[in-house]
């Protein structure tokens, strides 16, 4: 079984294509779900929580 050059390339470009597609499909879900919500908040707000201030 030998595969040319062109159809390994043309495989490998639909494949790349279709993950690409997939995984930014399961991010989007990830990232708009609404449980999820509450954890992204408190990580955007994290850094205002600790009330550092310069040495002296």
């Amino acid at each position: 079984m030998s595969f040319e050059h062109e159809t390994l390339v043309w495989f490998s470009k639909s494949y790349g294509l279709f993950y690409l597609l997939g995984l930014s499909a399961i991010v989007l879900i990830y990232t708009y779900w609404p449980t999820n919500k509450k954890r992204f908040d408190e990580a955007a707000g994290s850094i205002f929580y600790d009330e550092d201030k310069p040495c002296r």
